[in-house]
């Protein structure tokens, strides 16, 4: 799994439960100021404010994804939260947190 550690963008992975499991080489620099690879093991809902901690449990709860776009100090990303399963069993939540351009070009295929 070497292209997701060298991924340009956040991956974070919980369990069932909340707690982080697995960091990408990306987020562990990010959040380096909150501590990097010692959050993992932590749970997702200390980590949030009330607002973000409903969404969560919304996810955990429902089964259902969570994804916008955010903009801080210039820079626009998607987050896109979703719940992952095995065997048909909710298992966790996956983060991805991607950087994105200030305009981008948006095709219909069909």
């Amino acid at each position: 799994m070497e292209w997701i550690e060298k991924l340009d963008g956040n991956v974070i992975v919980s369990d069932a439960q909340g707690r982080i499991i697995y960091m990408n080489e990306k987020a562990l620099a990010h959040y380096e100021k909150d501590g990097g690879s010692s959050l993992i093991g932590k749970d997702l809902l200390e980590c949030h404010s009330e607002a973000s901690r409903r969404k969560i449990l919304e996810i955990m709860t429902t089964g259902r994804k969570n994804v916008y776009t955010i903009e801080k100090r210039g820079v626009k990303k998607i987050i896109y939260q979703s719940p992952w399963f095995r065997d048909g069993e909710f298992r966790g939540i996956i983060e991805l947190s991607l950087v994105i351009p200030q305009e981008m070009e948006h095709h219909i295929r069909e």
